[in-house]
Order: C-alpha cells, then structure tokens, then sequence
C-alpha cells in the first residue's frame, strides 16, 4: 500500500515520564488500534537521543480520509485522552504528503 499522507508529532512527557509515554503510544500498534489498521502504513515512535521524555511518532496513511476517520474512533481517542496526563507541554505536529522513501523493520 502506497502512503499518500502522514505527519510526525513531537510529544514532550513530564519529566521522567517518557517510558510511559512510549508504551502507551506502542499500545497503538495493538489489535483493534489505530497503528494496526490496514490503512496505517508507517507508525514509527521514537525517543530524543538528547532527551529520553522527548517522544517522536511518524505515521503514514493510505489517505487522509483514513486517518482522521480512524483516529476519530473509540481506539484512538482513548490513547489520547490517557497521553494528555504525560505531556509536560503542547504537541507539536507537522503534517505532510510523502513523495518517496523506504521502511524496513
């Protein structure tokens, strides 16, 4: 499947409250989560090499209409609501159309 949209987020956690962070934001790729949808191509977490609360997402749809009507759902929106209570500030998100590139895992 082609990847037609996607964003990165920076999240920055509460001091010392990075590893929750991650594994809340890993439950993602869980059954039934937004990470394991077929449309999800890319969901990528990542941590600051400088700063271990500083958390990285990388995401890549299969269009846009996909991702905001899978984040809208019940999965999505209960990994929000639990993420608002490690954030030490604001997310920063940046949204963009891939052109090309490569993901192995």
């Amino acid at each position: 499947m082609i990847v037609k949209y996607g964003f990165n987020a920076t999240l920055s956690a509460k001091p010392g409250m990075g590893d929750r962070l991650v594994d809340l934001l890993l439950t993602g790729l869980n059954e039934g989560s937004p990470g394991a949808s077929e449309h999800c191509v890319v969901y990528l977490v990542s941590r600051s090499a400088s700063d271990p609360d500083v958390i990285h997402v990388t995401e890549g749809w299969s269009s846009e209409e996909d991702h905001h009507r899978i984040f809208a759902g019940e999965a999505a929106q209960a990994i929000v609501g639990q993420i608002d209570g490690l954030l030490a500030k604001e997310s920063e998100y940046t949204d963009y159309v891939p052109v090309r590139g490569k993901a192995a895992f």
